[in-house]
């Protein structure tokens, strides 16, 4: 490609939790192979680059891993809180003094200065040490723009609406960020308004919010066209705004692993069904609904013979109701991995049913299919109201859990109801858009080359 330097040398810094640290590692894939000549030296845990660096992943030559601390002490027992091993993280890298021995180091090997540093957006201590080796920085969001928004405002929605005393004000509506036409304050991502707001994590995304204005390029996994009036926003407060997705549509010279393969055979089974038919279900790699919600999922598909293809893994299996995997045999397909875009493909496939993370929203929206939401955390909840709300693609299970009585009214509102058939037919603008974006000259196509240069070129 054009403009592209022999000898740029980009750091990388994952934040290597839940599905993020593959989203970016998707996205330096991508990156590295349109710039075979420059280096991405990928720093991240010892358990990240070993899922990630495996001999089978046949990872491209100039993508060089790199383990960062991932600040356990030895013997260490986890109480069990997710956010313990976050915070543990944090602590050990977030003063940067652990990261400039990292790449220093990768600068002695490969010979070669960093020139670009591109991180997570969570982390956001990667801008400043950006600015102190005087080069670009590149935040990665793999996430929408309303999330981004929402905690980009921070200040402003706690300033209106007030820290103190929300509790029972989750249902009320606000119309004062900027680019949203409402929002329920209960759907913000955790940590503007609810749950600890002065932990390690909470700490993290309001600094991440702040810093934002300082990176180079903030780049989006997104399309502009899904979000126009917060991306307009958002462009007056950023230096550079690149909403570079949807990856399926865009041209690459390989497709990624997870396209490819079909160990458990959900595409012929996908084959002997009707159009539009089928409820997929997945909650990705860190999301799981309680036990009490798996029983009650599993008795509305067997009580509404919906035929289901449902990715969860074994050890999820033996909450099942007793029997239910021999009477559903005939209706469902139950498997511990699936290759989500290639079923979400599938003409078969008429709604998703998932806790409504970003990337599954999007693989949704580029398939066309409407969407059933439950969401558990982050920004699951933003997603979901954006999704039944605003771009009407969806709707969220009743009461925002699942039960045999609001799950069964759900897939018959999406599979069989009028409404339904006017979320899908909605779903489908959206994806003539995300298509048109990523086609020769559409937004997402000029701006992943925009994005390439900011990485790779010189003196920007």
């Amino acid at each position: 490609m054009a403009n592209v330097s022999d000898d740029r040398h980009v750091a990388v810094f994952p934040f290597p939790f839940t599905s993020h640290f593959g989203s970016l590692f998707r996205l330096v894939r991508r990156l590295a192979a349109d710039a075979p000549n420059a280096t991405f030296s990928f720093f991240s845990t010892p358990k990240t680059i070993e899922s990630l660096f495996s001999p089978s992943k046949n990872v491209p030559r100039n993508i060089k891993p790199y383990v960062v601390p991932n600040g356990v002490p030895e013997g260490h027992v986890f109480s069990g809180n997710p956010e313990e091993p976050i915070s543990l993280y944090l602590a050990a890298v977030e003063d940067g003094k652990s990261l400039k021995g990292v790449l220093k180091a990768a600068e002695a090997e490969t010979g070669r200065r960093v020139g670009c540093v591109m991180s997570d957006v969570f982390l956001w201590f990667a801008g400043a040490l950006a600015e102190e080796m005087g080069v670009p920085w590149v935040a990665y969001v793999p996430g929408d723009a309303c999330s981004l928004a929402a905690h980009f405002y921070t200040d402003l929605i706690r300033e209106t609406v007030g820290i103190h005393d929300i509790a029972g004000r989750e249902n009320d509506v606000v119309k004062f960020i900027p680019g949203f036409s409402a929002m329920r304050l209960g759907d913000l991502p955790t940590g503007i308004l609810f749950g600890n707001l002065e932990s390690p994590f909470a700490m993290m995304l309001y600094k991440m919010g702040r810093a934002l204005p300082k990176a180079t390029a903030v780049a989006i996994l997104s399309f502009e066209d899904l979000d126009p009036e917060i991306n307009q926003d958002l462009k007056s407060k950023f230096k550079m705004l690149l909403n570079f997705s949807p990856y399926n549509s865009l041209p690459s010279s390989s497709p990624p692993p997870s396209l490819v393969s079909d160990d458990y055979g959900c595409i012929p089974w996908l084959d002997n069904h009707k159009a539009a038919s089928v409820a997929y279900i997945g909650f990705g790699t860190a999301a799981t609904p309680p036990p009490v919600e798996i029983v009650a999922l599993a008795e509305a598909l067997e009580a509404s013979g919906t035929p289901f293809l449902w990715s969860l893994k074994d050890n999820f299996k033996e909450l099942f109701p007793e029997g239910f995997m021999e009477r559903t045999s005939e209706l469902g397909k139950v498997v511990p991995w699936a290759p989500q875009e290639r079923v979400l493909a599938h003409g078969s496939v008429g709604v998703f049913v998932t806790h409504c993370g970003w990337n599954s929203v999007l693989e949704s929206i580029a398939a066309g299919v409407p969407i059933i939401g439950r969401p558990l955390f982050g920004d699951h909840h933003i997603n979901t109201w954006m999704v039944e709300n605003v771009w009407k693609i969806g709707v969220r299970v009743e009461g925002g859990v699942f039960t045999k009585s609001g799950t069964v009214s759900a897939l018959e509102l999406v599979l069989s109801h009028e409404k339904g058939k006017e979320m899908k037919e909605q779903v489908g603008k959206f994806k003539e858009l995300a298509l048109k974006a990523a086609g020769p000259g559409g937004s997402s196509a000029q701006n992943l080359h925009t994005l390439l240069e900011v990485v790779t070129k010189h003196n920007l």
